[in-house]
């Protein structure tokens, strides 16, 4: 498999400040991820985005407020969020690197694309910068592969839900988002709700799993009913919001999953699109090593291999098989799937 795995220096000068888990460590941790996988990799480096694109799902106010506040020296934007100078074109870096990758993949370059960039994207909200996030880069590369006619899956596996993600797109009919997340907690969205009411019906699909639930019950979940779901949606392109803190290793959060689990989710969403229509966003993670492995399995994965430890899984609890079978209920209800 070929993959084009975009990145850029300027991505380790952004600084959160010292002892700040987002760290600079992260990126270079992705990159040689990459670089360590059985694949055929191709370096590139993202460029700036353009304004009119970012400008589609941020606030041009909120943009030029952001340029300003990096060129004044940065500060904290919120009690977790900061920025530095350097931060401003990390951040629209960052942001250019999806419709850069779009780009590369239609001219048939590369079967799927691996951003490793930060800062992440998806709690950066159209005019609020939080969670670590100034700009959504996620969400400017789909606006733009929506733009052109195209139907899309943004698949979001970090630990935390991807508020701001969801927020912007629940209105799109041409647009499926889906995340497995730890709940509760932050952002505190995500919850399970009556999805025939919820406002994104048939365009959301979240799966609020407990403290401690692990690869087992994310198998169950990817069999019924996140891959049924994303089959019926049709989608021309897979984005997946690529965060690597649900893992076992991760200091900020309490999911168990392993390397072995996110080779299982890639090998199975590949498959919902033709290649060279997948796009990987570095997201969340916040353990180095645990980030290069899951990066090298999550590529392995893709192309369709088994990687080591496939029969390596903790267990989940009872809460989280049940908190499925709610999710399951509510999804047989808002895609006509039938009773599970």
């Amino acid at each position: 498999m070929r993959v084009l795995a975009v990145t850029h220096p300027v991505f380790e000068q952004h600084d959160a400040g010292w002892g700040h888990p987002e760290r600079p460590q992260r990126v270079v941790a992705a990159l040689e991820g990459v670089r360590n996988a059985p694949v055929q990799v191709e370096e590139a480096t993202a460029p700036q985005v353009e304004r009119g694109l970012l400008e589609k799902v941020h606030d041009p106010a909120y943009v030029d407020y952001i340029e300003r506040f990096c060129a004044a020296g940065g500060g904290r934007l919120d009690p977790d969020t900061a920025a530095v100078p350097a931060s401003w074109e990390a951040a629209i870096r960052a942001a250019g690197a999806g419709p850069m990758a779009v780009e590369r993949l239609q001219e048939g370059s590369a079967d799927l694309a691996f951003l490793s960039v930060r800062p992440p994207g998806h709690h950066a909200r159209p005019g609020l910068a939080m969670g670590f996030c100034l700009f959504n880069s996620v969400a400017v590369t789909a606006a733009l592969l929506l733009e052109q006619g195209n139907r899309v899956v943004i698949m979001d596996w970090d630990v935390h839900h991807g508020n701001a993600t969801e927020e912007m797109f629940q209105h799109e009919e041409d647009l499926l988002y889906i995340s497995t997340h730890q709940y509760p907690f932050y952002p505190g969205t995500g919850g399970i709700v009556d999805m025939t009411a919820h406002p994104g019906a048939r365009t959301t699909l979240d799966l609020p799993f407990p403290v401690g639930a692990a690869g087992d019950v994310y198998r169950a979940a990817f069999h019924d009913p996140i891959l049924p779901v994303a089959a019926r949606f049709e989608p021309d392109w897979l984005l997946i919001s690529a965060g690597y803190d649900a893992h076992a290793d991760d200091p900020l959060a309490g999911l168990r999953l392993l390397p072995s689990d996110y080779a299982f989710m890639a090998r199975n969403l590949v498959g919902l699109v033709k290649p060279g229509r997948t796009i990987c966003f570095l997201e969340g993670g916040y353990d180095p090593d645990a980030i290069t492995a899951s990066v090298t399995a999550t590529l392995a994965g893709a192309a369709g291999l088994v990687v080591p430890g496939e029969d390596r899984r903790f267990r989940s609890s009872k809460l989280a098989y049940a908190t499925l079978e709610r999710v399951r209920r509510e999804a047989a209800r808002a895609w006509d799937l039938g009773e599970c």
